[in-house]
């Protein structure tokens, strides 16, 4: 466990975990910002989940990563309770999924978001949607606004910012 700025803490997600991540998804899931996700699905894949606590030990924030093969790894899912939000956990939880894809052997990361702003502070940038036909044909066949998606799609090239010199690894 490891701290970002007290009193959060960002950990590995566990099975007991997956009731809160719903809960903490569920009323952006209206406002389109997510996708649904149902306890059992999120229990399913909860290797993929890194949970924020805050000192009470309370979910306050979490992220996820879904791996899509030959080094593409994509950061969804990410909320943060709104009574947690301004104090960076948002940042902090992708870079944390970058390291966590990075130790996956991920040469590539990528977002779709209705805010991308988060993202482009940290690396990422815009690009087509049509560079994720995996995604496309996986997740957004299924999503209510696939014929007017809203998203930006953002991209974070780990081997091209690796060699650069001056950037800071997550």
């Amino acid at each position: 466990m490891t701290s970002v700025d007290s009193p959060f803490c960002i950990r590995k997600a566990v099975a007991d975990d997956a009731a809160a991540v719903a809960a903490l998804l569920d009323p952006y899931v209206p406002e389109g910002l997510v996708l649904p996700r149902p306890p059992a699905d999120i229990l399913r894949h909860i290797d993929n989940f890194l949970v924020a606590e805050n000192d009470g030990g309370r979910a306050v924030g979490s992220v996820a990563l879904r791996d899509f093969g030959n080094g593409l790894e994509e950061v969804r899912s990410l909320v943060v309770h709104p009574y947690s939000a301004g104090h960076g956990l948002g940042s902090e939880l992708v870079r944390r999924a970058v390291s966590m894809a990075v130790g996956r052997g991920a040469t590539r990361v990528f977002a779709l978001t209705m805010r991308p702003k988060i993202f482009e502070r940290l690396h990422f940038l815009q690009v087509g949607m049509s560079m994720f036909p995996q995604k496309v044909w996986s997740d957004c066949v299924q999503c209510p606004k696939r014929d007017a998606c809203d998203e930006v799609a953002l991209l974070l090239d780990l081997e091209r910012h690796f060699a650069d010199p001056e950037f800071q690894p997550c």
